[in-house]
């Protein structure tokens, strides 16, 4: 079992990358989890609807490339399915049995291009409200370490 982690923009802030990594340590015994980080545009100031759109579809282009034929690709998008964490670990348990490789999606300041998410064989979505794109990488590793406590029927996730 593999993960990997396909996000735009570096995370610079300390206590961000010092939560994820701890979450990647806690997964160890579950998976392999590994992250890719690819470059995000800068975003002129009052750019417009086109311009915007065309930042996004360069980044999603950029997401493509590092996305292999057969991953089971999960993009993380207001628009996605909302779960609890007990229903959530119930289907990744259920994905386990046909896919190896899960590939986790967060996209930019802009969101996702249309072509990553036609990509997607599934959107997920934790919450309607908007996060910062690096705090969405670390509430999505504590959500995939929830994930196999639960899977593993340990007391984390209570």
């Amino acid at each position: 079992m593999k993960i990997r982690v396909i996000s735009v923009g570096k995370i610079k802030e300390k206590y961000l990358l010092s939560g994820i990594e701890e979450y990647q340590k806690r997964l160890t015994p579950f998976t392999k989890i590994s992250f890719v980080e690819v470059p995000d545009l800068p975003i002129p100031e009052h750019a417009s609807e086109k311009i915007e759109i065309q930042i996004k579809d360069k980044e999603g282009q950029k997401i493509l490339e590092k996305i292999k034929e057969d991953d089971y690709v999960i993009v993380l998008d207001l628009k996605g399915k909302q779960w609890n964490s007990v229903d959530y670990a119930h289907h990744l348990e259920s994905l386990m049995m046909t896919h190896q490789q899960w590939v986790f999606v967060i996209g930019g300041s802009l969101g996702l291009s249309d072509t990553v998410k036609q990509r997607a064989n599934e959107m997920l979505c934790f919450s309607k409200m908007t996060f910062p794109h690096p705090l969405m990488k670390l509430i999505l590793m504590e959500q995939v370490y929830r994930c196999f406590k639960i899977m593993h029927h340990q007391t984390y996730h209570k």
